[in-house]
């Protein structure tokens, strides 16, 4: 197989590729590397598309963005530190230091182009909130493991067999659509609330104006302000006093613009491709499904109004689709098949305490042995203290008493 030389001043960044019977395919994980290295315009890879089949690649440039260097390479000719990772991975072959995993890699890309284009607002913002987005790892914490795991494989699996009505809801896009429906907190939820709350009471008192000529939308302005300067900010001005004086727990909840909450980030970038692809087998074999995916569906059509995401999704090929929950194909005529989603085992109370798990120790042949504390009984003169420290003053808390030179628990 004749393959490009990377060049010695890229990284090098390898991604599978499917054949079968003479045709060529990009996985998931492929489609959305490719997809986030268009949408942040990031150039400094080398892209090396990975095969099992020799010469099933005669023309590697037509499946990546215009403007990536790229070539074909077989899986037996990777490296040593590529051999031994699961695809994606990028290669530092100067230094020899391999990064592996889609969520690994995707934070890489973002950290390296916002290294080369410090201005880039909208591209630093994808890893969200003190740079935590899709941080944690898939085996700690769920989100990632739906995001990054889950749902792309319960895509790929439904694509393969689209027909099956087992596969047309499967619990990970049934996880995600519960999650768009959850409540949103953010570091400056209370600020953003209150601005709802103020626009609500100002909709309710003039009825008739707001059906005319609605309100922006709260959360979506505050979602587009995060991503460019030029944005549509929410209002700055001071609430009344009326706004100020309510309790945070009874003001209204923020709804989802994004994945994530109200900003577009790394988590949007990785679901766009699985869903993108999710909708349209829908669409074309099971339109009726869609119409219990009424926030997925909002979620994708918000993703279509940010210039980026156009942009990247043309240089990726991708063609959206205008859905919407009044769609005349999305009429609800079938319940969701029951099997889909699985009953959770209801969680008996948690009992704690010493007596409970002596019992338990006691009953599997386990028996504690007690001995005398190594330090002499002290006495503490409570109204010599702080009111602060003495335990009818204060909650559950563990001190370290200097100079009793022991550990005091002290509770109510």
């Amino acid at each position: 197989m004749k393959q490009t030389d990377p060049e010695t001043h890229k990284e090098s960044l390898y991604l599978e590729v499917c054949g079968a019977n003479g045709a060529v395919s990009l996985p998931l994980h492929s489609s959305i590397v490719l997809f986030l290295l268009s949408y942040s315009e990031c150039s400094s890879f080398h892209v090396c598309l990975v095969t099992d089949q020799a010469d099933v690649l005669q023309s590697p440039s037509a499946l990546v963005p215009a403007g990536l260097s790229v070539s074909a390479l077989r899986r037996d000719e990777l490296p040593g530190l590529v051999k031994m990772c699961r695809l994606p991975a990028a290669l530092e072959s100067d230094v020899g230091f391999c990064r592996a995993g889609l969520a690994v890699v995707l934070r890489h890309i973002i950290q390296r182009a916002c290294q080369l284009m410090p201005d880039r607002r909208d591209v630093a913002s994808l890893l969200g909130f003190k740079n935590t987005c899709l941080k944690a790892c898939a085996e700690v914490s769920q989100w990632t493991r739906l995001c990054e795991l889950e749902i792309p494989s319960a895509v790929e699996k439904h694509l393969q067999n689209p027909e099956d009505e087992t596969n047309r809801l499967p619990p990970a896009i049934i996880n995600l659509e519960k999650r768009l429906g959850e409540p949103v907190k953010v570091h400056n939820d209370d600020k953003i609330r209150r601005q709802k709350l103020q626009q609500q009471k100002k909709s309710d008192s003039q009825v008739k104006d707001a059906e005319k000529e609605p309100h922006p939308n709260v959360e979506l302005s505050a979602a587009l302000a995060r991503l460019s300067t030029d944005a549509v900010c929410p209002p700055s001005s001071r609430e009344h006093s009326d706004i100020r004086k309510v309790k945070s727990t009874d003001l209204p909840e923020l709804e989802h613009v994004f994945a994530e909450g109200l900003y577009f980030t790394l988590t949007d970038v990785v679901l766009l491709p699985c869903i993108h692809q999710y909708l349209i087998s829908l669409r074309t074999h099971s339109p009726s499904t869609l119409s219990h995916l009424p926030l997925l569906l909002r979620w994708y059509q918000r993703t279509q109004e940010l210039s980026g995401v156009l942009r990247a999704a043309k240089d990726c090929g991708m063609v959206f689709l205008t859905l919407s929950a009044a769609d005349p194909c999305l009429t609800q005529q079938d319940a969701p098949p029951q099997a889909s989603e699985e009953p959770k085992p209801k969680q008996e109370p948690f009992i704690g305490g010493p007596r409970p798990t002596l019992t338990k120790l006691q009953e599997n042949g386990i028996d504690a042995i007690y001995s005398a504390y190594p330090c002499p009984l002290r006495t503490v003169d409570w109204e010599s203290l702080p009111a602060a420290v003495n335990p009818s003053e204060a909650f559950l808390c563990l001190l370290e008493s200097k100079f009793l030179g022991i550990p005091v628990e002290m509770a109510l």
